[in-house]
């Protein structure tokens, strides 16, 4: 039976490629009866009927899945912000970099309208965000619509992967799709006409070939609640945090009050910035507040 990847989910047809061609297709009636969703992103099994209709028979497993947007089988989340208008956040920033990090996606940072800096004490403050990250592990993108060759640097990560693009309204996500693929000509600021987002017609995650890779268009992530994230599990979303909390003291150290905690100790050294532990307390506290759901 041939295979592929669904690249579309509209009004109970799914869109599978397979390799040239794409299948439109149905789901087994027997999906609904054992709670089967087929996503955009999934590897499925197809019975095609002719040359452009056929059935979906399995779903593959997925390596991962996220609810909000729908899609499977994520490999990199570009999560773009501003350098100005608006402000870069790093507390949103570390907010996205949990919900990515639990659903183990690779993470990929773009700091946008670099060239709208031109205070030093800020491009100075700004440098060091960027020097921490990448410290962390972390790719970070210094990008900007002006200098299309920053944006040109990020088609390596895209290649032979399935992403998703998230950040703050206004932070020039659309702009920077449109330098990777002009013909898309999505309005910024606006919402995608070309690909059937307008304000009155159906929102659905479509996979678009960008930069030899798959980009979902999507608003990234509509919620930015820590829904299914345990306090237990927090600190493992903090990759410095992970890689220090096997030498603490007790094992299932929380890092606010344990002796011999060797993440705090990191924190007074300066090898873990204090906002990123600040955040990680904030973020806990909000976990624990969390209602519990029945």
């Amino acid at each position: 039976m041939p295979q592929g990847k669904i690249i579309k989910a509209l009004s109970g047809f799914y869109y599978v490629l397979d390799k040239e061609r794409i299948i439109q297709c149905r789901g087994r009636g027997v999906f609904r009866k054992n709670k089967i969703t087929p996503l955009v992103g999934d590897e499925v099994v197809y019975q095609a009927d002719n040359d452009k209709e056929g059935y979906i028979l399995e779903v593959l497993e997925r390596k991962n899945e996220l609810i909000r947007p729908p899609i499977s089988n994520v490999d990199v989340a570009l999560l773009v912000f501003s350098a100005k208008q608006p402000d870069f956040s790093p507390t949103l920033l570390d907010r996205f970099l949990v919900l990515v990090e639990a659903n183990h996606i690779n993470p990929v940072i773009c700091i946008s309208k670099m060239d709208l800096i031109q205070d030093e004490k800020k491009k100075k403050e700004l440098k060091q965000f960027v020097q921490d990250y990448e410290k962390i592990g972390y790719q970070v993108f210094e990008i900007s619509t002006k200098m299309e060759r920053t944006i040109q640097e990020l088609r390596p990560v895209l290649e032979g992967r399935i992403s998703v693009i998230a950040g703050q309204s206004g932070v020039g996500k659309s702009s920077l799709l449109n330098v990777l693929k002009p013909e898309l000509e999505l309005k910024t600021n606006d919402i995608s006409t070309h690909l059937g987002r307008g304000k009155h017609t159906t929102r659905h995650v479509e996979l678009i070939e960008i930069g030899g890779g798959l980009v979902a268009d999507t608003p990234g992530f509509s919620s930015l609640e820590f829904i299914d994230i345990e306090a237990s599990d927090l600190s493992y979303c903090f990759l410095e945090m992970r890689e220090r909390s096997v030498d603490c003291k007790f094992r299932g150290c929380t890092h606010v009050q344990e002796p011999k905690c060797a993440v705090k100790e990191a924190v007074e050294k300066g090898e873990i910035p204090s906002y990123r532990y600040e955040h990680y307390l904030q973020f806990l506290e909000e976990i624990k507040d969390r209602k519990p759901r029945y």
